[in-house]
């Protein structure tokens, strides 16, 4: 960690996940350790949607030092947005409903134990992926200008899961929520097509996962050639429109170990354009937050932003 890095801004989601009041006191517990690290760190609850993106640009014009992330994947998300394109480095407190981040960078799931990897923690520049609305497509909620992501994206059944999702029971079931809507949708998810045009070839497509991080969500690892830390996305796309084929997936997408199944497509890229190839809908999702149906385009933004990451880890 740079000298020159004497503040931060702690921003926590005070609703995020379970066992709140304990973990409040576990973040005045980790301020306490940073500053005796020497770096004061002042805290800065979320009040609702967006306000984490809107509290981390304030960050950045008040030229922070550091901004500290405490949250699930869609408070880090809107921090990330925020953040992106600037020079404040954000590091990561692990908390909230999932938190594929502290996965692929092996942070301990406990707040003050990771605020003491902060201060000898190394600032590494890296990309982000970003989707983008295509071909003029209004209706998506991605801006115009386009939502960056850290971690994973993707079209498909999972957009599908992640966009019938409430956000009241997201609040109240957590992790869980997104269990019971998968369940849902394995019997009523018709795997509609979509076209997607990569590295100039163009795939027909039931699914897209487009990853930054081996750590897919929950205990999974989809794009398990995916780098952090390399200015690339890994894709993966399966042709398959059975039902029963998908669930013959499901022990190898347990194990890890997709590549190579039937109907599976992988490859390494930085770009790829997603439409849907009929009438129906095909939704998309970044980092586990709903962005509205098809067509978006995904690419890769390098330079985009500085991550702290633990001293030890090795990519």
């Amino acid at each position: 960690m740079p000298d020159s890095i004497k503040d931060a801004l702690l921003i926590y989601n005070p609703t995020s996940g379970r066992r709140r009041h304990r973990r409040f006191a576990e973040i005045e517990q980790a301020v306490r350790l940073l500053k005796d690290a020497g770096i004061a760190t002042e805290l800065a609850p979320t009040k609702g949607p967006l306000s984490a993106k809107s509290i981390a640009l304030a960050a950045v014009a008040q030229r922070r030092g550091m901004v500290i992330a405490c949250g699930g994947d869609g408070t880090i998300n809107e921090i990330v947005n925020g953040l992106a394109g600037s020079q404040v480095p954000m590091a990561l407190l692990p908390a909230g409903t999932a938190n594929i981040l502290a996965k692929e960078l092996r942070i301990p799931w406990d707040i003050p134990h990771a605020s003491r990897l902060i201060p000898d923690g190394v600032v590494r520049r890296i990309a982000l992926g970003i989707a983008i609305p295509a071909d003029g497509n209004h209706s998506t909620a991605v801006p115009p200008e386009g939502r960056y992501f850290l971690s994973v994206g993707g079209a498909g059944p999972d957009g599908a899961i992640v966009n019938a999702v409430s956000h009241g029971l997201k609040k109240t079931a957590g992790v869980f929520a997104y269990w019971a809507e998968g369940a849902r949708q394995i019997v009523r998810y018709t795997f509609p097509e979509m076209s997607v045009r990569s590295n100039g070839d163009v795939r027909l497509a039931t699914i897209l996962v487009v990853g930054r991080t081996v750590n897919y969500g929950g205990p999974f690892k989809i794009t398990t050639g995916a780098n952090l830390f390399e200015d690339s996305f890994e894709f993966l796309t399966n042709s398959s429109r059975s039902r029963f084929r998908y669930l013959t997936c499901l022990p190898r997408l347990w194990l890890g170990k997709l590549r190579g199944a039937e109907g599976i497509t992988m490859w390494k890229g930085t770009q790829a354009i997603c439409e849907a190839a009929g009438d129906q809908p095909v939704y998309a999702q970044v980092d586990g937050e709903s962005i509205g149906p098809l067509p978006v385009e995904f690419r890769i933004v390098p330079d985009a932003l500085s991550l702290v990451t633990p001293a030890e880890l090795k990519r």
